[in-house]
This record gives C-alpha cells, sequence and structure tokens, in this order.
C-alpha cells in the first residue's frame, strides 16, 4: 500500500485519501502502547498530538508521515514543518526568551521527540529525516506483531463465542455461579454423589469424573490434576470443601477462567508454557474422551499441525494468548473450511418465510395438513371397516333368523359374524406382502390414491383384526355356544338335530370333531406365528434361556410365519365341515381366500423360478469397520431398478428357505449391483463367515479370494440368488423439488443409491452441455437436474429434484468408510452444492465441550489446510453430537419456499415420530411443504 502523510495542526492539514475508522476496546486503554503496533494506537497517537497542538501557538505545526501496510500503521518521520513565517516566529521567540533555545524549532523538535518517544512505532523501511534526532525503537518482532494482535481481537464478543468452545460440565447440567436456583440445584446433585463415592469423607481422584457427571474417567482426571496443581499440591482425594471449590472453578462463566483450566490441563510442569509434546497428550486425551482411537495414532501429526499454526517462530512451545487466539478464531477456520464440506450458503434468507400462527389459523392449518397427509389411509380404513361391519351385520341377522339362535341365542350370532370378518381378514393380509404386485402397481397411477408405503403397517393391522376376530369367535363358541347346546332341552334341540345326525353331542364330541380340531390347530398356530412377529421377539430383544433363545430372532419369526400355510389349509377344511350349514355353495371360506392365495403362490413361485436364473457371480468383497461388509455382484440379465428400491438375498449354502431384504446402494446406472450388510443376526453372520473365513469345507465352499473388481476365483463359492427389484418409499424421490434424505447408521444404504443416481444425472446434463447437442440446458435446468435419465429404462423424463439434503447420523467414526468413495464423488462433482451432506458422528461430544474442543480446533486446522476431514476422511466435514432437527427443517425452509421437500427417513422408529411431527408442524408454519416417509421392510 502507497505511504501517506498527513500534516496535523490548526492552521492548515492535508489529509490522506485513506480512511479508516478505528475501535479500542475499553479494557486495553490503560495499557503500556510503547511497544504497540498496529492500527487501533492511531486514536491514541492523535488525541495526544492534539492535547500537545493545544499547548503550542495556534500556527506550530508537525509534519507526520505515516505508512499503511497490512492493516497497521507506522510513523515514518515525525519533523517540524519548516516555512518562513515559522521560522521568523522562532526567532521571535528565541530572542523572548533570551536566546534560550526555546523557540517554535525547539518546541516542535522536542514535541516530535516525545512522540517518538511515547510511540516506538517504526517500519523496515522508516527513516528519520532530522539527522540530529535520536534513532527510532527497533521494529517489533512478528511474534509480538500476533501478540498485539491477539489482544486488540479479544472483544467481549469474541470472547463470549469462545465460551461455547470451552464448557466443562455438559450443556444439559451447565450451570452458573449466579444461576440461581438452577446453580444450587446442580451442587446438590454433585454433593449427593459425593456423599454416596466418599470414603471417609474423601472422595477419590478416580471418582472426580463421576461426581461431577463427567462421563469420560481420564479427562476428569487431567482436570482434577490441574485444579490440584493450581494449590502447589499433588492431591489423590479431596473433601467436600476442595470438592465445591474445583466445582465452581469450573462453572466459572468467564472466558478468561475456562481458558486458563483448559491450559493448565496441558501445561502440566506449570511453566506457562504448552510443548508439542504436552499438545500432543492433550489431542490423545481429548480422543480418548471421544472414544476415538484411530486419532490417537495421528495425534503427533495434529500437534505438529498446531505449532505450525501457532508456533511460526518455531520455539518449540505455545503461550496462553496463542491458546486464546485460536479459539478466538476458531469460526475463521471453520468458516474457511465450510465451503468444501458443502455446507448451505443463504440459510439466513427469506426470513420472512415463517408466518405468524394465529390460534384459529393454526388449527385450520392442522385440520388441513392433516387431511392431505391422510386422506390416503384415512378412506382406506374407512373402506377396510365398513367392508368388516357390513359383513359382521350382515352374518349377525342372517343366523338370527335361524332355528340355531333359539338354542344358542346371541352368542351364535357374534361367533358367525367374527368368522365372517375373520375369512375377508384372512384373506385380504396376503395383499399388502405381496410384493411383485405392489411394485408394480407403485408404477401406475393407482399409487396417487393407495399409500402403497404403509403396506407393512396395513398388514400389521389385518393381523391384530385377526386376532381379535378369532379370540372373539372361539371363545363364544368354547365358553356359550357349545355349553348352551349340550345343556339345551330336547325340545329346543329337536330345532337343529337334523344338523347333527339327531343325536345330541357331547362337549367332547364337539372338540375332537373336524371343526373342534381344525379350529384349535389354526388357534395354536396362529399364537405361535403372531407372537413370534412381535418386535421383542423378532428383533430378539426378549432374552430366553438356552434352549428356548432359539425362539427369538429373525429365523423364528422368518420359520413361524410359514407355519400359515398350514393354517390356510386347516381354514379351508374347516370351513367345509361346518356344523349348521349342509349347502356348499353356502360355504363361502375358498370363495374369499381363493383369488388372494392364487395371487400369492403366483407370487412365491415367480420368486423361486426368477432367483434359480438370477444367480449372480460376485465381483468384490469388502469387510468394513462397524460390523458390516459389502457385496458388488454381476448384475442379473435384465435386471431394472429404481434408486431407493431393495432386493431379497438367499444363499441356499446356509438355508434354501431363508431371504433376507436389502438396500441397493448402486446407481441404476452402473454396470453392478451392490448391497451393504450389516451383521446383526445369525444369518448374516454366517453369511459374512461363508464369504469372508472360509471355514466351509473346500469341496463345497472356497475361501473368497479377495482383490479388484472381477479378480474374484469363483471356483467353489457358493452361489448367491437375488430376488427383486421390490417397490419402497425412498424409489418416489424424484417426485419432489427438494429432498431431506435421514439415515441412522445402516440405514444411510437406501439413499447412497439416490445420491448417485443424482450425480449421474447431473453429469449426462453436464456432458450434454458442453457437447452442444440439441438438448440446451440452463442454469436453472442443471440446478434442478432437468436431464435425460440414465436409467437402464431408457426412458428419458426431465427431473423435477432441485436440491437433496443428506444427514447421515452414526455412532461409529468408522461407519464413514462405507461410503468413503461416494462422498468424495459427491464433492467433487458436485461443484454447484446441488447435494449438500452432512455427517454427524454422536460418540463426540457436542461442539463447545472442552472434551471436543481441541479436536474441533485440528478438524478445522486440518481440513482448511488440506481439504479433508479428520474422522471421515473425506472432504464432507462431520459435525460433532446430534443434529438440532428442528432448526434443520427451519433452515431448509427458508432456503426453499413454497416449495414440496420429501423427508425420507430410514433407520430406528423414535427419531422417525420426531421427524413426521416437524414436518407435520413446519408446514402449516412456513410455506414450505414436507412429506415425511419411513422406509418399512
Amino acid at each position: 500500500m502507497r505511504p501517506s502523510s498527513s500534516s496535523i495542526g490548526s492552521g492548515s492539514s492535508r489529509r490522506s485519501s485513506f480512511n479508516r475508522s478505528f475501535q479500542l476496546p475499553d479494557e486495553e486503554i490503560g495499557l503500556d502502547y510503547t511497544s504497540s503496533v498496529g492500527g487501533a494506537m492511531l486514536p491514541v497517537f492523535l488525541n495526544d498530538l492534539g492535547r500537545a497542538s493545544t499547548t503550542m501557538n495556534n500556527d506550530d505545526l508537525v509534519e507526520v508521515e505515516l505508512q499503511l501496510e497490512d492493516d497497521n500503521i507506522y510513523i515514518c518521520s515525525v519533523t517540524p514543518r519548516a516555512t518562513t513565517p515559522m521560522s521568523a516566529r522562532a526567532e521571535d521567540g528565541a530572542s523572548a526568551s533570551g536566546g534560550g533555545g526555546g523557540g517554535l524549532l525547539s518546541r516542535s523538535l522536542s514535541a516530535a521527540s516525545k512522540f517518538k518517544k511515547k510511540f516506538g512505532w517504526g517500519s523496515s523501511r522508516a527513516s528519520s529525516e532530522a539527522g540530529d534526532q535520536p534513532p527510532l525503537p527497533p521494529p517489533m518482532t512478528e511474534r509480538e506483531k500476533r501478540k498485539m494482535k491477539a489482544q486488540l481481537q479479544r472483544t467481549t464478543s469474541g470472547a463470549q463465542r469462545a465460551l461455547t468452545g470451552l464448557r466443562f460440565i455438559s450443556k444439559t447440567t451447565t450451570c452458573s455461579r449466579t444461576g440461581g436456583d438452577s446453580g444450587e440445584e446442580m451442587w446438590t446433585q454433585v454433593e449427593a454423589k459425593f456423599d454416596a463415592l466418599a470414603q471417609n469423607g474423601l472422595l477419590a481422584r478416580e471418582d472426580f469424573g463421576a461426581c461431577i457427571g463427567m462421563d469420560s474417567k481420564e479427562f476428569a482426571v487431567g482436570i482434577f490434576d490441574a485444579l490440584a496443581r493450581r494449590k502447589r499440591q499433588r492431591l489423590s482425594k479431596i473433601c467436600k470443601d476442595e470438592l465445591q471449590d474445583f466445582w465452581l472453578q469450573l462453572t466459572n462463566q468467564s472466558f478468561d477462567a475456562r481458558l486458563q483450566i483448559f491450559f493448565d490441563i496441558a501445561d502440566s510442569n506449570e511453566d506457562g508454557r504448552i510443548t508439542r509434546d504436552e499438545v500432543q497428550e492433550l489431542i490423545m486425551l481429548s480422543a480418548s474422551a471421544n472414544r476415538l482411537s484411530s486419532l490417537k495414532a495421528q495425534a503427533h501429526e495434529y500437534a505438529n499441525l498446531i505449532m505450525e499454526e501457532l508456533d511460526p517462530e518455531n520455539l518449540g512451545y505455545i503461550e496462553l494468548w496463542q491458546l486464546e487466539a485460536l479459539l478466538l478464531q476458531r469460526d475463521v477456520y471453520m468458516e474457511y473450511s465450510r465451503p468444501l464440506s458443502t455446507v448451505s450458503a443463504g440459510w439466513s434468507q427469506n426470513l420472512s418465510n415463517i408466518r405468524p400462527v394465529s390460534m384459529v389459523r393454526k388449527v385450520s392449518c392442522t385440520l388441513r395438513c392433516l387431511i392431505h397427509e391422510n386422506w390416503q389411509r384415512g378412506w382406506i380404513l374407512l373402506l377396510w371397516v365398513t367392508a368388516m361391519s357390513a359383513l359382521f351385520i350382515w352374518k349377525f341377522l342372517q343366523y338370527k333368523e335361524k332355528k340355531a339362535f333359539q338354542v344358542m341365542g346371541y352368542c351364535l350370532c357374534a361367533a358367525k359374524g367374527a368368522a365372517e370378518t375373520l375369512k375377508f381378514n384372512m384373506a385380504l393380509i396376503l395383499l399388502p406382502v405381496s410384493r411383485n404386485t405392489l411394485t408394480w402397481l407403485r408404477s401406475t397411477r393407482i399409487r396417487c390414491f393407495i399409500p402403497f408405503d404403509d403396506n407393512i403397517n396395513f398388514h400389521k393391522m389385518i393381523a391384530c383384526a385377526i386376532a381379535i376376530a378369532v379370540a372373539l369367535h372361539a371363545g363364544l363358541h368354547l365358553t356359550c355356544d357349545f355349553p348352551r347346546l349340550v345343556n339345551s332341552s330336547p325340545e329346543k334341540f329337536a330345532l337343529i338335530a337334523t344338523d347333527f345326525r339327531n343325536k345330541k353331542p357331547t362337549y367332547w364330541d364337539l372338540i375332537k370333531g373336524i371343526e373342534g380340531t381344525t379350529g384349535i390347530a389354526m388357534v395354536v398356530l396362529m399364537a405361535i406365528a403372531f407372537t413370534l412377529a412381535t418386535s421383542r421377539f423378532r428383533r430378539n430383544v426378549v432374552k430366553l434361556p438356552t434352549p428356548f433363545n432359539r425362539l427369538a430372532g429373525y429365523n423364528a419369526f422368518w420359520y413361524s410365519h410359514h407355519l400359515l400355510a398350514i393354517v390356510y389349509i386347516l381354514l379351508v377344511v374347516h370351513g367345509f365341515f361346518l356344523f349348521l350349514v349342509k349347502d356348499w355353495t353356502k360355504k363361502t371360506t375358498w370363495i374369499y381366500i381363493a383369488v388372494p392365495l392364487l395371487v400369492y403362490i403366483a407370487e412365491r413361485s415367480l420368486r423361486t423360478c426368477r432367483s434359480e436364473i438370477r444367480s449372480v457371480k460376485l465381483l468384490k468383497v469388502s469387510e468394513l469397520p462397524g460390523n458390516v461388509f459389502s457385496l458388488v455382484m454381476s448384475k442379473p440379465q435384465g435386471f431394472k431398478y429404481k434408486s431407493g428400491q431393495y432386493i431379497f438375498l438367499q444363499c441356499p449354502a446356509i438355508s434354501k428357505f431363508e431371504w433376507h431384504p436389502f438396500s441397493i446402494t448402486s446407481a441404476p446406472g452402473d454396470n453392478y449391483l451392490s448391497v451393504h450388510i450389516r451383521i446383526v443376526g445369525d444369518w448374516t453372520q454366517e453369511l459374512r463367515r461363508v464369504f469372508t473365513e472360509g471355514k466351509m469345507p473346500v469341496s463345497s465352499i472356497g475361501r473368497l479370494k479377495f482383490g479388484e473388481e472381477g479378480n474374484i476365483c469363483q471356483k467353489g463359492l457358493p452361489r448367491l440368488h437375488v430376488d427383486g427389484p421390490y417397490g419402497a418409499p425412498a424409489q418416489e424421490y424424484q417426485n419432489y423439488d427438494v429432498l431431506l434424505l435421514v439415515g441412522l447408521g445402516i440405514g444411510a444404504t437406501p439413499f447412497i443409491s439416490i445420491l448417485k443416481d443424482l450425480l449421474n444425472n447431473a453429469r449426462a446434463a453436464t456432458d450434454s452441455n458442453t457437447s452442444n447437442t440439441d438438448l440446451s440446458i440452463s442454469d436453472d435446468s442443471l440446478s434442478s437436474f432437468a436431464s435425460t435419465s440414465t436409467s437402464q429404462s431408457g426412458n428419458k423424463r426431465p427431473m423435477r429434484v432441485k436440491s437433496a439434503h443428506f444427514y447421515w447420523v452414526t455412532r461409529e467414526a468408522g461407519s464413514f468408510e462405507w461410503f468413503k468413495g461416494v462422498m468424495n464423488e459427491v464433492a467433487e462433482m458436485d461443484h454447484k452444492g446441488l447435494i449438500e451432506m452432512h455427517n454427524y458422528l454422536t460418540s463426540v461430544y457436542e461442539e463447545g465441550d472442552a472434551r471436543s474442543t481441541l479436536l474441533t480446533l485440528v478438524q478445522a486446522l486440518t481440513h482448511a489446510k488440506y481439504g479433508v476431514d479428520i474422522l471421515s476422511g473425506t472432504r464432507v466435514k462431520t459435525h460433532f453430537a446430534r443434529p438440532d432437527w428442528k432448526e434443520v427443517f427451519a433452515k431448509i425452509a427458508k432456503k426453499h419456499p413454497y416449495s414440496t421437500i420429501g423427508v425420507f427417513y430410514c433407520g430406528r422408529p423414535v427419531l422417525a415420530k420426531e421427524l413426521k411431527k416437524l414436518a407435520h408442524e413446519m408446514s402449516h408454519k412456513t410455506s414450505t411443504r414436507f412429506e415425511f416417509h419411513k422406509e418399512q421392510f
């Protein structure tokens, strides 16, 4: 920057064209600026200069030459202004003073010397223009300049922001010393824990973390030792008063206090300096507290990175002010690395999108949203309930007119009405699990009227209705009908004697007959199948002793469900041998179940035939962290699918009957088929063993030879059959303007295929644009992926999707290895930020906790320097702890007003409820409409 000069005085002045305002914090006013440097000194200098000028004659002038460089201001020279009037006045002043040398020139020289003496500002190019003036002080070193800059940057707002990065107590338990009841309540809890853990009134050093509510024991011990060193003691136990003193220091809201504690944790030798080894120890301590063993091996590299940033002079240590500067600049590093992690810009826009909601408007919007979201379910359920009610009433009234009513009364009518609904539901329950039929129907216009995403839920509801009907039908027969028939008078029995071959049956005769035997057998088989299909048994939550433990788990559910095939056979037999019906045309059981049963049998036959044809070859098998392995297979001939769909896999070497569903992670345009499988049961564990450990007999199953794709020796490998693809909620992603994809752990698999498909379409759009074909793509069309679909179906259909937000929440850092290639490809190909990827690691303490503060800084420095995240190993930055889903929905609503956003979720049901509730709330609070979908298998 060019030097600029200014003359200051009362008579005239020359001003530089460069104008900059300076603000000096109040706490810095009293500092000694003898060795200061920087732009913030200019106001003090000018104020002193103004006061000096007032003591002189109004015409006394001093010429000051300033230099602006790198936001710092340096004095090049301070000299009196030598003009003729001034010289004359100097002579007059000299004679007036009796030749004592006190004229204007001497006063000006004296003033200049005083200014230089007080403000030792220098520059490498500064030089004195007065030969008899004392030399300027030596220029400040770069370290001194950085220290002064750090002091000037330390403002109240900056320190307050830094506080969020130095929280020793969890956010949910933070209390202030002046927090009133909350602080006292927290201390009461700590005091209660002290009483429980202390022995002889003393708390052991190892129990300090448990006492204050910090579950990371090693980090708590580090804090304990740091606070003990302040007392110049090495403590192994503390009393309650000492604990309270420690507690008050930890909960102190002062930035200086928190910073000093954090510094003291690393400064084990109390010399006021942190060496490279001490930084490395603190990184390892933080990694241990957050269960990140992979970072421990790289702690040395990260310590070097911090020292390189904070110790450019290579002195081998850093001081408190340098650590403070790093904390205050944390947001700067984070913002610098943010573009590489594809985080949205402009989320602060469209703030007016959130509409104020009155009570009337809220109620009306709620009703409107409920109707919009549930009208499909509503009319299906209404039709189903109406059909059951009509059948029950019809059969009830029919039997009320029969002679048997006079013998058995309303019990018979109710039992027969329940039986009619039972037959109807036994037929209907097969349709929601006819996957091939549902997949075909999803591609038709009927999908607009039927909620196919709820097929499993509807299947469960029908099962509940069947259970109620069975209990009502069997219970009434056994406890009401049969006793009344057996105990009926001869006159009443004569009315229905022909139905029992003119012989009054005993209760045992009714039980051991074909009707009774088949009915009881069906009840028993249904009870077994329904019980083992419940969530607690199916997910192996129920822990049973050996050998009954085999009654829990997916296999038990799978095999027990096939007992229902016997139930259908018994149902037909039971419906044919009825007590009170002789005309075969009125025995309607087979009429109800004939068509659905034929459809289901055809589906199972198709699955068997298709799987025999679609025996795939393995191209690659990879064992991944987190108990996951991936299979890359050849794509069967004519196999077409959509992103978001899933397939069933069968390995005859393990079981010839078991089929298990897995989401497809490859894109439709890929020339291979891939799935990622998490080991959560005995079948998946056996599958991994078969393909990776090679413990099966060599004659039947050889060991898989690992290598690049296509280099696997197929000889001796077990066969793997594929059935599908089958429809899933995620396959409808193309019907929305914006996508919000949320996956928990392995639940990210259905969305990986979607991301790949979006990238393929974006790539196709870019290639079409650069090749100058007839397809003209504008920025808007490119941003909405309006390109030719690369799916194998060959249908060229513009895609509606403008943007996609992918949130992946996992507990293990190793999980990011599963789709590392996909994340890097998104970061590399998606230059316009059309796909946002947000990784969240819940095993790490939330950003702001002292246990994760250093990791956050290391992450930001590494990402800013190398563009790689330390946890995922990709360009996508990893966030700590769990997302604030309310904030996520609000930001997406602000960024995409008047859009329809498809929210697709795959994971545990607990979060599904929260996301569904937020989608509903934000739909009536903003102009953005959210439609929630949950993956079901």
